[in-house]
């Protein structure tokens, strides 16, 4: 998840900078990095179910999650993830390259996907493709969410590690909600772009920290900020900087005061 974000991310920036900068860039270098963004933005729903799946494994089928969850197998998931992320949408390559011509990939454009994937009918398959992830994604966490709510309450001892994973997925719930504004915010940046005529720079901008940024800022939340020994060492670290600057404020006088 965590490498699957910082690629997305490190490729969307880099795209938005070369964008900024000459405006307009290469078909074919445009086409790498369209298509990169795309395979990487699809893998975090995919990613989100396949984690609450794992989640749902370990609490409701404690005794077999050792047998089930294996590094073999996880690598083998995920593999599955990529492929099925990767195989609708490298289609939009092969059709393009089938109906321009050679020499289109030659030109520039501003690189958005509408400009180098025209055909109106590969925005159709992108559509349903994602309502297809996103729809079985949903009902996952719904599921896996209300079978962990259930094993929860049926322990009679220890609760905390069902709390948890149940929080975890209420926090995924929160981040696929968040990753589905990608649904709304083509018409919303249209109708912006009516209302602010010359301000699409920045609607595109604002569009982009809201849509793709954000959703990535809750997964060190989950996995970060939730772990017990990571909150006592980031506590640790912020109360000896606390010291050290009041230290560092002590003047000579107050040490001879003293």
């Amino acid at each position: 998840m965590v490498m699957n974000d910082a690629i997305q991310l490190t490729v969307t920036i880099m795209l938005f900078i070369l964008s900024y900068i000459f405006y307009k860039i290469n078909v074919a270098f445009c086409c790498f990095f369209i298509l990169v963004a795309v395979f990487t933005t699809r893998n975090t729903p995919v990613n989100l179910a396949a984690m609450a799946i794992e989640r749902y494994i370990a609490i409701c089928e404690p005794l077999r999650y050792t047998q089930i969850c294996t590094v073999r197998r996880t690598y083998i998931v995920i593999g599955m993830i990529w492929f099925i992320c990767v195989a609708p949408d490298i289609t939009d390559l092969f059709v393009t390259l089938a109906t321009e011509s050679l020499s289109f990939f030659h030109e520039s454009v501003f690189c958005l996907r509408q400009n180098v994937f025209k055909d109106p009918i590969l925005a159709y398959k992108r559509q349903a493709f994602d309502i297809i992830y996103f729809s079985c994604v949903f009902l996952i966490l719904v599921v896996t969410y209300l079978r962990i709510l259930f094993a929860a309450r049926a322990l009679s001892t220890d609760k905390t590690s069902a709390q948890k994973a149940r929080n975890t997925i209420l926090l995924h719930g929160a981040q696929l909600a968040m990753c589905m504004l990608s649904y709304v915010s083509p018409s919303v940046e249209v109708v912006l772009h009516i209302i602010f005529p010359g301000r699409i720079l920045e609607i595109r901008f604002a569009n982009y920290l809201i849509v793709y940024i954000l959703p990535r800022f809750l997964s060190p939340i989950i996995y970060g900020v939730r772990d017990k020994k990571f909150r006592e060492y980031l506590r640790m670290y912020f109360l000896s900087n606390r010291c050290r600057n009041k230290e560092r404020k002590v003047t000579p006088e107050d040490k001879d005061h003293l």
